[in-house]
């Protein structure tokens, strides 16, 4: 597929879901094709001692956005590209845009369950039986085939999401990392300055650890509010590298 922007999410990652909002603004702007594709963070950690390195509700996390992804594989395969947008629309909804839940840790598990994911199937108009896949690891080679392309155009030391602008030559980096979503008209205007350093061949990185909570319900920060700022040393909340 022939796209102006390919877009690589992790469907239980907050600041992609962010960045993913802002990007749909400006595709419906600029009339871009986004191709919708996949990394895959617990793949990324696959070797990393999750206790000794995460918050304890990381792995549950990191596990159900993997297990998400299978479901996403299978309705891509069979059901093709366009099923992609709709899919992670009513991923991210579901996961972000609904109020703060008391037990984050349960509800973290219960994202890779077919009790989460098969209301999301129907809402994306696509058949329940694809939540089949969430136990089936043979999709695993083709989300980390897409994981390693997606690390191959930025390097390893970058989360997600990951924007590819202008395949299969232009350039792609990790980020923009946004915590809040931009009205229509700043959208165009955050996108063009994005755009115009990644089109810089010299350009190499743009970067502070410290982020703010993204203005998420999930996170019970709304449009009006700041959340409280983080320092996401290497990418991520890990205790130590």
């Amino acid at each position: 597929m022939d796209a102006d922007i390919n877009f690589y999410f992790d469907p239980v990652c907050p600041f992609a879901w962010m960045t993913s909002k802002w990007v749909r603004q400006v595709q419906e702007q600029r009339d871009y094709t986004v191709d919708w594709r996949f990394i895959s963070l617990r793949l990324i950690n696959a070797q990393v001692d999750y206790d000794a390195h995460f918050p304890p509700e990381y792995e549950a996390g990191h596990t159900a956005g993997l297990r998400l992804l299978r479901v996403a594989a299978r309705a891509r395969a069979e059901h093709g590209r366009a099923a992609m947008a709709p899919l992670y629309a009513a991923f991210g909804a579901h996961i972000f845009d609904t109020a703060l839940v008391p037990d984050e840790s349960e509800m973290r598990e219960l994202r890779g369950t077919r009790e989460f994911a098969e209301p999301i199937l129907a809402e994306a108009g696509l058949p329940l039986e694809l939540a089949e896949a969430l136990d089936d690891e043979s999709w695993d080679m083709e989300i980390q085939q897409e994981t390693d392309e997606a690390l191959s155009l930025t390097g390893k030391d970058v989360g997600t999401p990951i924007i590819h602008f202008e395949p299969p030559t232009g350039v792609a980096f990790f980020g923009p990392v946004i915590s809040r979503l931009p009205d229509e008209d700043s959208a165009v205007e955050l996108w063009d300055h994005v755009v115009a350093l990644a089109r810089f061949p010299g350009f190499a990185e743009l970067k502070r650890s410290l982020r703010e909570q993204p203005q998420l319900a999930a996170f019970g920060v709304d449009a009006t509010t700041v959340g409280k700022q983080e320092d996401w040393h290497g990418g991520s909340r890990r205790q130590k590298k």
